[in-house]
């Protein structure tokens, strides 16, 4: 792929005991059209051949990626700060070790930044895309939108793949927080004043659901929890009311209730196909 333009952009991916899909989430870096100045792969002390894998990657792509090994596991959101506190670029994009992005993602979401410098936080959408599947078509020019802290407390905008945030800005994930570490960076964000907005257009792809399945996704109790400890934290630094605090936890539980609901349904219905195939 011709690519003459390389952009002022840090990307940031987290690895840990990824060593099946890490190569699919840095070719999509490389196959962007406008690549970004750099990429640093931070291990999070995975304990088996990921570090050999990322090794492995950065021989075969060269200066253009660094890889940075932790000593201790501490989670996604100490890694991606070790990556952000080492990124030259005055734009961070992150993506996970399982994730990929749409070739244009990069080149449409720096354009929207460097034409709207008043936005300090990106995000787009994100779609699950399953085995076989053609990518779903975007649009060159979508439609743009901003995001408010008050929305944010009732639903996270963003994953993380999808995000692109100044480098300098006087925030990073909480340190040790492993469930909605994200969706907590976001909300300072949106709630210390700073402009946030969404692209609408599905530029990363997840490849599995969101919620319910394997991995971490599906500790669905975990995630609530963390959720519920972002609230606690922003009632507790004045970033809202009681009243807020409230509905929004209230809010929160409702959906917990919901997603646990749909995801028994799903794992029943697994369970009932399996003994009709075994019959």
């Amino acid at each position: 792929m011709e690519n003459s333009t390389v952009l002022p952009i840090t990307v940031i991916i987290p690895c840990y005991r990824c060593t099946q899909t890490v190569r699919r989430a840095v070719d999509s870096v490389w196959q962007q059209t406008q690549r970004p100045a750099e990429v640093i792969l931070v291990d999070d002390a995975s304990g088996d051949r990921t570090l050999d894998v990322l090794n492995e990657i950065k021989n075969e792509y060269g200066e253009w990626i660094r890889v940075v090994e932790l000593e201790e596991n501490s989670g996604a959101a100490s890694a991606r700060n070790v990556g952000w506190s080492m990124a030259l670029q005055p734009y961070i994009a992150f993506l996970d070790a399982d994730d990929s992005w749409h070739p244009d993602k990069l080149k449409m979401q720096y354009e929207f930044m460097r034409d709207s410098p008043e936005v300090t936080l990106s995000g787009h959408q994100c779609v699950w895309s399953r085995a076989g599947e053609n990518e779903p078509m975007i649009s060159m020019k979508p439609k743009f939108s901003k995001i408010s802290a008050k929305s944010l407390l009732f639903k996270n905008a963003f994953s993380t793949p999808t995000v692109m945030v100044k480098r300098d800005i006087p925030f990073r994930f909480q340190e040790g927080k492993r469930c909605a570490e994200d969706f907590l960076l976001w909300q300072q964000i949106a709630f210390a004043g700073l402009q946030v907005a969404c692209i609408e257009s599905p530029l990363a792809y997840v490849h599995k659901p969101l919620y319910g399945a394997g991995g971490l996704s599906a500790q669905l109790w975990k995630m609530e929890q963390g959720e519920l400890s972002n609230f606690i934290f922003l009632y507790r630094a004045a970033n809202m009311g009681l009243l807020l605090y409230v509905a929004s936890i209230s809010f929160s539980l409702i959906k917990f209730i919901k997603r646990l609901a749909i995801t028994n349904l799903k794992r029943s219905a697994k369970i009932q196909t399996r003994k009709g195939e075994d019959s």
